[in-house]
């Protein structure tokens, strides 16, 4: 008579890591632009000999916006994705509709980056602004596009998010309501009036209502937050 020995296998547990990486990784990305938006050597509204001719005045804060730009792009998607997922039990339909305007926007967030890249370049290989001016003003009509996709995807997601914090109840009443307002603070700084400490708060309050998210996931089980590894 033979007998098998039944085998178990341990899976390791990653879940309270992946709730810390989260925790770590959704106040960063807002952060980081919140930062890029106070050191922008020229306005938003500007055009592109203007902005040509203040980032070779300036290059030290164009290259800052080149590494906080790169830190932006590589943490943003991934708090989105946190956030939803703390969001989608409650508030499912209003989770869907956030993300399905704000990951394509932040990935778009890459692609207007090319063109800080391109006159931080043109000004330390000592380009005139005028060079610089040509090259930007000859830019791929696909950074158009990105610019509509960013613009409308972080400013509308943002705040459907926010209400979806709101409604799930999974943070802060208050906290919810600093993502709400976080990005039309932005837009009114960037686009209508301006003004880079202004767009500093705007970005500053996403970064603070992300870090209560954050918090949240610290203080769930991991059953709340995720399905264990299966053998």
């Amino acid at each position: 008579m033979t007998t098998t020995a039944a085998r178990t296998t341990t899976v390791a547990d990653t879940r309270g890591i992946s709730r810390l990486a989260a925790a770590i990784v959704l106040p960063i990305g807002p952060a980081a632009v919140a930062v890029l938006r106070f050191v922008l050597p020229y306005d938003t509204v500007d055009d592109a000999k203007t902005m040509a001719a203040k980032v070779i005045a300036e290059p030290g804060r164009g290259s800052a916006v080149l590494w906080f730009g790169f830190l932006a792009v590589l943490t943003l998607v991934p708090a989105a994705f946190a956030a939803g997922k703390l969001t989608r039990r409650r508030a499912p339909k209003l989770t869907i509709v956030a993300l399905a305007l704000l990951i394509p926007g932040y990935l778009a967030l890459g692609w207007l980056i090319g063109e800080d890249q391109l006159l931080w370049s043109g000004a330390h290989a000592g380009l005139d602004a005028g060079s610089i001016t040509r090259i930007a003003e000859a830019a791929h009509p696909t950074t158009a596009i990105a610019g509509v996709f960013f613009v409308l995807g972080h400013v509308l997601g943002t705040i459907l998010l926010g209400v979806a914090l709101w409604r799930s109840q999974v943070i802060a009443r208050w906290a919810a309501v600093a993502v709400i307002v976080s990005q039309p603070i932005h837009f009114v700084a960037a686009v209508i009036v301006p003004n880079h400490t202004l767009d500093l708060v705007g970005w500053g309050l996403q970064a603070v209502g992300f870090a209560a998210v954050g918090w949240a996931i610290l203080q769930l089980r991991n059953d709340e937050w995720d399905l264990p590894a299966l053998p």
